[in-house]
C-alpha cells in the first residue's frame, strides 16, 4: 500500500503503481459509448494515462485541458483520460470544451483497473475514486514515465510526461 496527501491529510492506496520500465498491466475500461476497451484499441500507439479522481473538479478538468493540448498533437500518441466517472459525464465536459484530442475512459464497471495501477482510494472523502496519476506507455506498453502524485490537489508534471515520449 502507499498513500498521497489530500491538503495534506494521509490518503491510503491500494494496488501497485508501476513504475518505469514495467509492463503496464492489462486492463478493461468503459469509453464514452458504453464500449469496453483495453490497451489492444491502441495496438502500436504510445499511450498517456492522465489517471484523475473525477473530471468535475478544477484540477482534474485543468489536467485535461493541458494533455489536450500539449499531446494531442504528438505522433503516434494517444492520451486517455481514466476515471471513476460516468461515462457521459466525462464526454459531455469534453464535447462542452471541445477537446477532441483526449478519450476519456471510466472505471465504473472495471474497478480492478483502480487496483492493478495502484491508484485505489481506500479512505476519506474520496474513498473509491482514482488518486492523481500519470502512466506514459510505449507502444507495447512498457512503462516509460509513472507520477503518483503526492497531493492530490496539485497537477501532474506535465513536462516530464511529454519528455518521456
Amino acid at each position: 500500500m502507499s498513500s498521497v496527501n489530500l491538503d495534506g491529510n494521509p490518503i491510503e492506496l491500494s494496488g501497485k503503481f508501476p513504475e518505469t520500465g514495467d509492463n503496464a498491466p492489462p486492463f478493461t475500461l468503459t469509453n464514452s459509448g458504453l464500449e469496453e476497451v483495453t490497451p489492444d484499441n491502441w495496438a502500436g500507439k504510445r499511450k498517456i494515462l492522465n489517471i484523475i479522481p473525477s473530471i468535475d473538479t478544477g484540477v482534474c478538468a485543468a489536467s485535461t485541458r493541458k494533455f489536450n493540448e500539449k499531446a494531442g498533437s504528438l505522433d503516434n500518441t494517444v492520451v486517455l483520460v481514466v476515471s471513476a466517472d460516468l461515462p457521459f459525464a466525462a464526454a459531455r465536459f469534453c464535447g462542452a470544451e471541445g477537446l477532441k484530442n483526449v478519450e476519456t475512459l471510466s472505471t465504473f464497471r472495471n474497478y480492478s483497473f483502480q487496483q492493478d495501477y495502484g491508484v485505489a482510494i481506500q479512505d476519506g472523502p474520496l474513498a473509491g475514486l482514482c488518486a492523481r496519476a500519470v502512466v506514459v506507455l510505449d507502444e507495447n506498453n512498457k512503462v516509460l514515465h509513472s507520477q503518483l502524485v503526492d497531493e492530490i490537489k496539485d497537477e501532474p508534471d506535465y513536462d516530464a510526461a511529454l519528455k518521456a515520449l
